[in-house]
């Protein structure tokens, strides 16, 4: 029997399983049925001794709910994003019937196709529990140079706000703003995040780092990034609906917006660029949202 489960089969869950089956035995498992190499029933996974979770971020809250009941796991969370509902961090969420030195969370620039290509890639795992992380760092092949962190805040925000940021990355390339604008969008955007990090205690390392510049980097500049694509649809006039249905995968930038717009509301938090993006996905012009960027 397998020790590692992996629960969410969508390429970036099935990226991780390739990743670890490396060198060590993995299962693999969704709510939905897969013929996939790996795949078997919730049961079966949730009886392994380390789990590695791989399902968006909107659902996490009410999949635990549902499905989940501890019986010591020690888990890898690898979603990035905030609940739109509620306004909390996946490690809030996760607390809730985990403990905090049994969690660890994944960081770090790490395109899912590009993983199950086996080209290298740095992450962090941070956890509380510094054993914990260099166990979970054993687990991945050597493409994969894993750093750790106890910063937990600052890798949360990171992996959810850089989505954000893609998303107005990707509005700035469908509009044709040029090469000064994105790197402009981009370095202020790592400033905002970080300034949103550190009202909740986060470090600066960790938001000049792999976790946040390099995350940033990678999803606010390729169009490998689902965020990004969202974007490039925005620019061009399309529905959030329509965008959605032509991805068809989970823009984690989207919800997050929404989770960020509530939180800075409630903080009195100066979140220019989020607010924007938020601005644009319930319709306003991209025009008047770079109008209104550009002077403040």
């Amino acid at each position: 029997m397998s020790d590692i489960a992996v629960i969410g089969a969508g390429k970036w869950g099935y990226a991780l399983y390739r990743a670890i089956r490396h060198n060590h035995n993995a299962v693999i498992t969704s709510r939905t049925v897969r013929d996939m190499e790996g795949f078997v029933s919730l049961e079966t996974a949730l009886a392994c001794r380390y789990l590695v979770f791989a399902i968006p971020a909107q659902e996490v809250g009410r999949w635990l709910c549902e499905h989940f009941v501890y019986k010591e796991q020690k888990v890898l969370v690898a979603a990035k994003g905030i609940e739109a509902e509620s306004g909390r961090f996946l490690n809030e969420i996760f607390e809730t019937c985990i403990p905090s030195e049994n969690l660890a969370y994944l960081s770090g620039p790490s395109f899912a196709a590009e993983v199950m290509q086996s080209l290298p890639t740095a992450v962090v795992i941070n956890s509380y529990n510094h054993s914990l992380a260099e166990t979970f760092g054993t687990f991945f092949p050597d493409f994969m140079k894993t750093y750790y962190s106890t910063d937990v805040i600052g890798a949360e925000v990171c992996g959810a706000y850089k989505n954000v940021i893609a998303i107005a990355a990707g509005i700035c390339e469908g509009l044709h703003l040029g090469n000064n604008a994105a790197a402009s969008l981009i370095a202020r955007g790592l400033v905002e995040m970080q300034r949103f990090g550190k009202s909740y205690g986060a470090r600066d390392e960790s938001f000049i780092g792999l976790s946040g510049a390099g995350d940033l980097f990678l999803t606010a500049s390729s169009t490998m990034s689902r965020n990004f694509r969202v974007g490039l649809g925005m620019a061009k006039g399309q529905s959030q609906e329509l965008i959605l249905q032509e991805l068809a995968e989970v823009a984690e930038g989207i919800g997050t917006a929404y989770a960020l717009q509530k939180i800075a509301q409630e903080k009195e938090l100066y979140l220019p660029i989020a607010r924007e993006v938020y601005n644009m996905l319930e319709g306003k012009d991209p025009q008047d949202s770079l109008r209104d960027l550009l002077s403040q």
